[in-house]
């Protein structure tokens, strides 16, 4: 009897006859396994697997690579279509196809461009069995233009006001990234207050003075090009209203200002979105960004919330200081409004934002490739859903299926294809199109239909292992068309199922709902069609379930104790477990006091710390299982507190195995006092050198009481040993007994030999000696040895006794020697030396350098050359050269008998030398010298040079005195180091106003032989500041400063009394003029009479008060007029003049003038020259350089009243003779420093107009 098994998951029973088990399912779509063996063997249509994007931008500085590769049995071949028509890429050269691929290059790198291949593109991919097509490919280059040329005015508001900066970046594809930076190409830093919006402008809810700056730059970031666009820099300035003077508010145009708003709190206002409700709509998954950004002072606060509705939790973001609202995979489900709330302390204003979220199509359910066999039906669904919802169209073969071959197995219903009683010929591919005015869905779908007899595609002899009373799953993969029907076995012959333990699913796999020892053994799978049949042999191994059969157990203990968690497993014998221990579900913490063996956790010294939950969990490849016990810490029961100290000493020190070069050391251990000994330290004393001396010998772990001790020789050993622990190291042991070693030769010879001679004929050898405990022996002695390196001597020796010092008398002068020092006692030599290399004496050079030669360099430098001596004739290391160098006494010091010479020592063999620090014009003498070991040679020729001038330094002090009304009085004393004979003095001068600004600089020239000088004519109360300095025929030298005030004008000032209360000691003086100076006088009256004393001060700059717009004054607008009146006559009389040929009056005239002084103003000075036929036709210069706020600036023109006035700070004169000659102006000085700050000048205004 056969059992047959439905598709389904079903309950199977059995007779008592064997059981064979099969599948019959109902005819429908098969699946094609994903197995390479397989797919090699069937015919298959196309199938696309890899595509470019359907919106492709490409970079237009590589080649064009458009991707389109496909799978089917035969392989498929390729064809393209552009903007709907056949692209034939054999016609053009710059395209190829990827060899066994459909993926096009176009080749614009070499030539071409990548505008000309711009267009829509698809892909087909056909073989025998149907063709499949791609989606359409819109293939654009990328662009990043550059910013459109603007100027950008500077912007000027006040603080606290609201300001928006616009990006307005070109139009890009894809669109740029935006950002804000600086010149230093560092990103602006945002706030609450501050921040970029989404359109890329930068939004400030009210400005501080901080904002201010030049460099506010929008950069737009092209990524797909790597490209960075730059806008213009705009400039801000946040200036305060109180803070401005009246000049500058009268001279600022209504355009400079940015608004007009008060600077005072206020509430806030949206600047972005405009209006109280707006509308935004965005497509099912994309990301909903909403923006609100307020202004405001104090700065506002945004707020969120969605009206009828709560905030999706999970897919709800901030960002931009919460002024945007993200919500990530939007659906239909997000629309509705949106309301932003924007609150400071002065109130609050909202803004509905209503959301309509769209769809473009996507998949309900794609269709599936359809395998069949001849005579089967089936179907293809294709449903999609949008918003509007989309339109479904079919294409057989990328050609629509109305327009396509007929197949009369074929009916179309809406979204659904079905076919019935299918032949070979019914095979082809199928695309579905879902469409709608947001966007496509395409999808390609094939019907196979093929014979093929049943495949089984699980490995032969797959072993299976399932632990006892769990499911069991035999996997028995296959294909075949048609489908074929499934029977399992047990057993070679097929043995006996017992009913309702069986359960067969659709893809082949045989279940055991609970598989027990008996289910062991081997399984046959069979898999049948009427083509043929199939089958194959999986094994079940059951095994016995891992159990731990001792649990931990719950535990509470003191802290500071320990404490042992037991843990033991059984498992079946062929699985190998792992334990591992947990605590609270984590890792053991990495602590030294935590011990895992076979079956224990043992946890030492238990802290608080370690409550918690310990868990045992045993793991095999099959199953796992775990058990958990608590551990609660409780405080230990009171103790006296342990009392912790150093060690106690060790004692009981003995000598045991002694040996010539060893002995072992043994004690016992003092108590630890509470903290456990570390280490051991063991010390030596050498009762025969070195009595009283105790030495460190070795160290050795805190567990040990031996110690196997080397020795030396000939030492005369006593040991002792210390221990130490956590507190510190304990007093010493008592010393042991004494141990003599025997003698032997020493094993080492001295070190730090040297050879040097004291005097030119003997050679001094010295040595470091042995100590006793190097010594190994008695009879210390010491080999000296020594010969001649250059000659063929043998060596000299000579055994000294214990000492550090042998000397050979009788040595050439300064001759190379070959040294060696052994050491020796009573038992034998030391190993032999190593030969060092020594000197004898050295003795004072010979010769002197010659051909000495000097070279000035400057006044303060100078070279030296010489040449170099012989090397026999130094007898000596060369050391070096050294100069002797001095300066030649003046006349009142030549009566002295020292004569200070300076050195410098040049080292190794240079030839010359540079001698710095030198004084300009002054005589020097030089010799030079060679130097070694021993001392100098000789001294060379004395040679002398000259050093030329200087400039002097400043002039040693400098005084104002005898102030006046318009003179003052310098004194000075030369410079102290003139350097060269003095030429002359130069003083500048300047006056410097009440604001501290400097005037005209006057420069004046003094003869070399003052000391004093008076500078009348000078303004009266007026501070001066003056410039000093020396001069040689080799420039100017430093500079002295000083400054002074001329006396104010006491003949027109009467003085003002004031009478104080006589217990007061200061007086405030009230009503005094900025930047004057005053005399003051205190006087006192009394018994003894009237008592005065005085004094002089300064008062400070006045504050920048409002100046009166001079044009704007009557009598300057009269004197205009008669100006221009003036000016039309004078020029009618020159058009007549030059009507008849001559030259101009005024010309004429001055040719006349007789003064020196007096020159013909140039054109630059806004004043007439020569006009003669020769220039009647060059053009006329500009007439007017007046700025639009009508103030003269300092390069339009350079005259002021100062040059043509008598008065005092250049008063206009009243009766106007600055006009009478046009030429008397008076050459101006330059001035040092900061221009005076004057009222704007009518001479100026009359120039320019002009």
């Amino acid at each position: 009897m056969q059992l047959k098994i439905m598709p389904k998951k079903k309950r199977l029973s059995a007779g008592r006859v064997p059981l064979i088990l099969f599948l019959c399912q109902m005819i429908s779509a098969l699946e094609v396994p994903l197995d390479p063996k397989l797919l090699e063997d069937l015919v298959q249509p196309p199938t696309i697997t890899q595509q470019s994007p359907k919106d492709y931008i490409i970079d237009p500085r590589e080649n064009i690579v458009i991707q389109c590769e496909a799978k089917g049995k035969p392989p498929p071949s390729f064809s393209w279509t552009r903007n709907g028509t056949h692209f034939d890429i054999d016609k053009d050269p710059l395209v190829t196809m990827k060899p066994g691929s459909g993926t096009l290059i176009i080749n614009i790198m070499s030539e071409g461009k990548a505008e000309t291949y711009e267009g829509v593109y698809q892909c087909t991919a056909r073989n025998e069995r149907g063709a499949a097509i791609s989606n359409n490919i819109v293939v654009r280059p990328s662009r990043s233009p550059l910013w459109t040329k603007e100027k950008l005015e500077p912007i000027t508001l006040r603080n606290g006001q609201s300001l928006v900066l616009p990006c307005r970046p070109p139009v890009g594809l894809p669109p740029p990234i935006i950002f804000w930076m600086d010149n230093s190409f560092q990103r602006l830093p945002q706030s609450e207050r501050v921040s970029q919006g989404l359109n890329g402008d930068l939004y400030f809810s009210n400005v501080l003075p901080e904002d201010t700056r030049e460099d506010y730059i929008c950069y737009a970031r092209f990524n797909h090009t790597q490209t960075i666009q730059q806008k213009q820099p705009i400039s801000v300035k946040v200036i305060s209203v109180d803070e401005l003077n009246d000049t500058i508010a009268a001279n600022l145009s209504d355009t400079e200002f940015y608004s007009a708003k008060s600077s005072r709190e206020r509430p806030p206002t949206f600047l972005t979105p405009e209006g109280n409700a707006s509308n935004k709509e965005e497509l099912r998954g994309n990301v909903l960004s909403l923006e609100c950004i307020a202004e405001g002072l104090p700065t506002p606060i945004i707020y969120w919330i969605k009206e009828d509705g709560i905030l999706p939790i999970n897919r709800t973001f901030y960002k931009n200081f919460k002024k945007t609202l993200q919500i990530i995979h939007v659906s239909e489900a997000d629309s509705g409004n949106y309301q932003c709330i924007a609150k400071n302390a002065l109130g609050a204003i909202h803004h509905t934002i209503s959301v309509t979220v769209k769809a473009a199509p996507y998949w309900i359910m794609a269709p599936q490739n359809l395998v069949l066999s001849p005579g089967e039906d089936g179907t293809l669904i294709c449903r999609a859903n949008g918003k509007p919802k989309p339109r479904i169209s079919w294409l057989t073969n990328g050609v629509p299926v109305e327009i396509a071959p007929d197949d009369p197995s074929r009916k179309i219903d809406g979204d659904t294809i079905i076919f019935s009683n299918v032949q070979e010929r019914s095979s082809a591919v199928y695309q579905c199109n879902a469409s709608n005015e947001y966007g496509y869905l395409l999808a390609n779908a094939f019907v196979n239909v093929l014979a093929e007899q049943p495949r089984i595609l699980t490995p032969t002899n797959t072993l299976y292992q399932v632990i006892a009373n769990r499911p069991a799953l035999l996997d028995c993969a296959f294909f075949g068309s048609p489908l074929p029907t499934i029977e399992w076995f047990k057993g070679a012959k097929g043995s006996a199922l017992h009913e309702d333990i069986y359960v067969l699913h659709e893809n082949g796999t045989l279940e055991i709902p609970v598989a027990q020892k008996d289910s062991t053994g081997t399984y046959t799978c069979v898999a049948r069609n009427k083509l043929g049949m199939a089958k194959n042999e999986v094994h079940l191994e059951i095994k016995d379930p891992t159990r731990i059969i001792k649990q931990p157990e719950y535990a509470v203990v003191q802290r500071g104790s320990t404490v042992s968690f037991e843990c033991k497993v059984k498992h079946d014998h062929t699985l190998i477990p792992t334990v591992i221990w947990l605590k609270d579900n984590s890792e053991l913490p990495s602590d030294e006091r935590f011990t895992v063996d076979k079956d224990h956790l043992v946890i030492a010294d238990v802290s608080d710390d370690d409550s918690g939950t310990y868990t045992c969990m045993a793991n095999t490849t099959l199953d796992n299982v775990s058990a958990s016990a608590v551990l609660s810490v409780v405080a230990p029961t009171p103790t006296p507190a342990p009392v912790y100290d150093v060690p106690n000493p060790p004692f009981d020190l003995e000598l045991t195995n002694p040996l010539d070069k060893s002995v072992q050391l043994s004690w016992t251990p003092g108590d630890d006092n509470n903290s456990p000994i570390t280490k051991f330290i063991i010390e030596y004393e050498d009762t025969m050198h070195e009595a009283g001396l105790w030495h460190h010998h070795t160290e050795v772990s805190g567990t040990q009481t031996t110690a196997q001790l080397k020795l030396s020789p000939y030492v005369n050993y006593s040991f002792r040993v210390m221990a130490e622990n956590s507190i510190g190291r304990s007093l010493p042991s008592e010393a042991s007994e004494q141990y003599l070693t025997k003698a032997a030769e020493p094993d080492k010879n001295p070190m730090a030999v040297e050879g040097l001679g004291s005097e030119p004929d003997n050679l001094v050898i010295t040595w470091k000696p042995l100590n006793g405990f190097e010594s190994n022996g008695p009879g210390l002695q010491y080999k000296v040895s020594w010969r001649q390196k250059d000659g063929d001597d043998e060596w000299t020796s000579v055994v000294v006794a214990n000492v550090s010092k042998y000397i050979v008398s009788g040595t050439p002068t300064f001759v190379p020697y070959l040294i060696k020092v052994q050491a020796l006692n009573d038992v034998g030599f030391a190993p032999e030396p190593a030969i060092v290399m020594g000197h004898s004496g050295e003795d004072l050079p010979m010769v002197a350098p010659g051909n000495v030669r000097v070279t000035v360099v400057n006044s303060t430098l100078a070279e030296v050359h010489w040449d170099p001596v012989p090397l026999k004739s130094i007898r000596g290391h060369l050391q070096g050269y050294r100069i002797y160098y001095w300066k030649a006494q003046s006349p009142s010091k030549r009566n002295r008998r020292h004569i200070e010479k300076k050195i410098l020592t040049f080292q190794g063999s240079k030839t010359h030398g540079m001698l710095p620090g030198l004084e300009p014009f002054s005589h020097y003498t030089l010799n030079v010298r060679v130097v070694n070991g021993k001392g100098e040679g000789p001294a060379s020729a004395d040679q002398v040079f000259n050093t030329p001038e200087g400039v002097p330094s400043a002039p040693s002090s400098l005084k104002i005195v005898n102030p006046t009304l318009d003179s003052l009085t310098l004194e000075w004393d030369p410079p102290s180091h003139p350097n060269g004979i003095l030429t002359e003095y130069t003083l500048k001068y300047q006056p410097i106003n009440s604001t501290h600004e400097l005037g005209p600089l006057v420069d004046l020239k003094i003869p070399a032989n003052k000391t004093r000088w008076t500078l009348k004519n000078l303004n009266f109360s007026t501070r001066y500041k003056f410039y000093f300095y020396a001069q040689t025929s080799a420039g100017s030298g430093s500079q002295i400063t000083e400054e002074a005030v001329t006396t104010m004008d006491e003949g027109k000032e009467e003085w003002r009394k004031e009478i104080v209360n006589g217990s007061r000691s200061f007086f405030g003086l009230k009503g005094l003029m900025p930047g004057t100076a005053y005399k003051v006088r205190v006087g006192a009256e009394g018994d003894s009479g009237f008592v005065s004393s005085e004094d002089v001060f300064e008062t400070g700059p006045a504050m920048a008060s409002r100046q009166v717009d001079i044009a704007t004054q009557g009598w300057f607008i009269g004197l205009m007029c008669a100006v221009a009146l003036l000016i039309l006559i004078l020029l009618i009389v020159c058009f007549i003049r030059r009507n008849k040929g001559g030259k101009y009056p005024v010309k004429e005239k001055e040719d006349a003038r007789a003064d020196p002084e007096i020159q013909p103003m140039k054109e630059d000075d806004g004043t007439f020259g020569e006009y003669s036929d020769a220039e009647d036709h060059k053009p006329l210069k500009k007439g007017s350089r007046t700025p639009s706020d009508r103030t003269v600036k300092k390069e339009d023109s350079d005259d002021s009243l100062v040059d043509y006035g008598e008065g005092v700070n250049g008063q206009f004169n009243e009766d106007g003779s600055f006009i009478g000659q046009y030429s008397g102006k008076k050459e101006k000085e330059p001035a040092e420093g900061n221009e005076s700050s004057e009222a704007p000048s009518p001479v100026n205004a009359m120039n320019s107009f002009v």
